[in-house]
């Protein structure tokens, strides 16, 4: 039984998720659809990567993963700048517009990439997550290859997401994401604070907040309510979080603020 996700910024309060929804089961009845989510920010590239770079990889291999952000195609001066592709990569099939944003979830070169051709009419599709994603989704689950549906290309467009910055003794790294229970997701991998700080002391500033965090937590409850917390998340990213609060709220954190973390040899 083929497994599809959808990953949009549609929402839920108009019938759009359902009319994609619908034009899969019309062509495969027994698919499993799933929900990674649709509260994507509109045209938000980079939330829309973080979210299936987190969970594609739970997916058993065959799993075929549908994008619906910032689907229409571009053009610039008759040449098209942002087409729709299909490509297989790590077992997993991603179909969606070639905007970056594969290249920010995958951590490896596509096995294969088409640039899709799949509508036989030469029209300009205004839904092209029902009328063009959801196809090449089905034809996919059916046992169909990618030659049949888009022309071979070499590479995918790349998108390049800023790293945290490591120095001797510090490491300087932004906000990435604030998920719904406002916990505040760095781009500081658990690696890379391993690598500086080879277990020195350090203390995680949180600006003008006067507030700074100076261990690592291994859970969100280990300490009392209210207080705050670091901890590495199933991502293993650096996250600033609050034990039943809102991190983000209580201190006033924003996406792409910077977060710094000093290392200390005492």
């Amino acid at each position: 039984m083929a497994i599809i996700t959808l990953t949009t910024d549609m929402g839920l309060s108009d019938y759009y998720v359902a009319a994609v929804k619908g034009a899969i089961l019309s062509e495969l009845p027994q698919t499993t659809i799933v929900d990674i989510t649709h509260d994507i920010p509109k045209y938000d590239i980079l939330k829309g990567a973080y979210n299936l770079k987190n969970a594609y990889k739970s997916f058993p291999e065959g799993t075929i993963h549908v994008v619906g952000i910032n689907s229409l195609e571009e053009y610039m001066a008759d040449r098209k700048t942002v087409s729709h592709v299909a490509l297989k990569a790590a077992g997993h099939y991603f179909v969606g517009a070639d905007t970056g944003i594969f290249s920010l979830v995958l951590d490896m070169v596509p096995d294969e990439i088409v640039e899709l051709n799949i509508l036989k009419e030469p029209v300009t599709p205004t839904f092209p997550t029902q009328d063009v994603f959801a196809k090449a989704a089905c034809h996919i689950a059916r046992g169909g290859t990618l030659e049949v549906i888009g022309k071979k290309i070499p590479e995918i467009k790349r998108m390049v997401m800023h790293s945290a910055i490591g120095q001797a003794d510090s490491i300087t790294g932004h906000v990435i994401y604030i998920d719904s229970y406002g916990n505040v997701i760095t781009n500081i991998s658990r690696k890379l604070f391993e690598d500086i700080g080879q277990k020195r002391s350090f203390g995680i500033g949180l600006r003008s907040r006067k507030v700074e965090i100076n261990s690592i937590a291994k859970r969100y409850n280990q300490v009392a309510e209210g207080e705050a917390i670091a901890i590495f998340n199933h991502a293993d990213y650096l996250e600033i979080a609050i034990n039943k609060g809102y991190a983000n709220k209580l201190f006033g954190f924003r996406e792409s603020e910077n977060i710094r973390i000093e290392f200390h040899d005492y």
